[in-house]
C-alpha cells in the first residue's frame, strides 16, 4: 500500500518514522508498506533463513537476515532474506553487529505475497543489483517457481523440481533444488 504524505518525504525523514508492521520501503520518494507475509511465504522466509544460515554462518562465511532493512542508493528496502559476507556485516566499534546497514546484501530473496506485484518486487532486486548485489531470487510459491537475476546476464527461470537452484560463488555449501525448496511448505 502506497502511503501519501501531506508532505513530500525524504530519505532522511523516512529513516526517523517509527517502523510500521508489516514494513514499508521508501522508494523513490514514495512510502509502500510491504504485504503482510501469510504462511506460505513466512514459512519460505524461516527455513531459507534457517537453512542460508547454518550452512554459511560456523564458518563466518556470510550471515542470513529475515525482514532486515537496507538503505542506499536512495532507497531503503527491506527484503524477505538478505545475506551478506562476513566482512561486509557492518560493525559497531565494539564488534558487535550495527543497527543500520547502509549497504545492499550480497544476496537479496524475495517470496511473492499473494496479490503482490511481480514489478514492484523485481525493481527492488534490479536496484540491489545495481549497487553490487550478486544474485537475487524472486520466488513465487503459487506458481512454484524461482526468477534468477545476476548482474548484466539474462534472467533465469527455474520451475522444474529436480533443478538445482543457483548461489552465489560464496554460497556453494548450500544445495537446493526447486523440490526441496517446495517440499518445505508440506513438512
Amino acid at each position: 500500500m502506497v502511503q501519501t504524505p501531506t508532505r513530500p518525504v525524504t530519505l532522511e525523514n523516512f529513516l526517523q518514522q517509527p517502523e510500521t508492521k508489516p514494513a514499508s520501503e521508501y522508494i523513490d520518494g514514495q512510502v509502500i508498506q510491504k504485504p503482510m507475509p501469510q504462511g506460505e511465504h513466512s514459512t519460505l522466509q524461516r527455513v531459507l533463513t534457517r537453512d542460508i544460515d547454518n550452512a554459511l554462518s560456523p564458518s563466518k562465511v556470510a550471515h542470513a537476515y529475515p525482514e532486515l532493512r537496507c538503505t542506499f542508493g536512495g532507497r531503503s528496502l527491506v527484503p524477505d532474506v538478505s545475506v551478506f559476507c562476513w566482512g561486509r556485516i557492518p560493525r559497531q566499534p565494539n564488534g558487535r553487529v550495527a543497527n543500520r546497514f547502509e549497504l545492499p546484501p550480497d544476496w537479496t530473496i524475495e517470496i511473492l505475497s499473494p496479490g503482490q506485484k511481480h514489478t514492484k518486487v523485481l525493481l527492488n532486486i534490479l536496484h540491489c543489483l545495481e549497487h553490487g548485489t550478486e544474485m537475487g531470487w524472486m520466488i513465487d510459491s503459487e506458481e512454484s517457481c524461482v526468477f534468477v537475476y545476476q548482474p548484466n546476464q539474462t534472467p533465469r527461470f527455474f520451475d522444474q523440481p529436480e533443478m538445482a537452484l543457483p548461489v552465489p560463488d560464496f554460497a556453494t555449501p548450500v544445495e537446493l533444488t526447486v523440490q526441496q525448496l517446495f517440499d518445505w511448505l508440506t513438512d
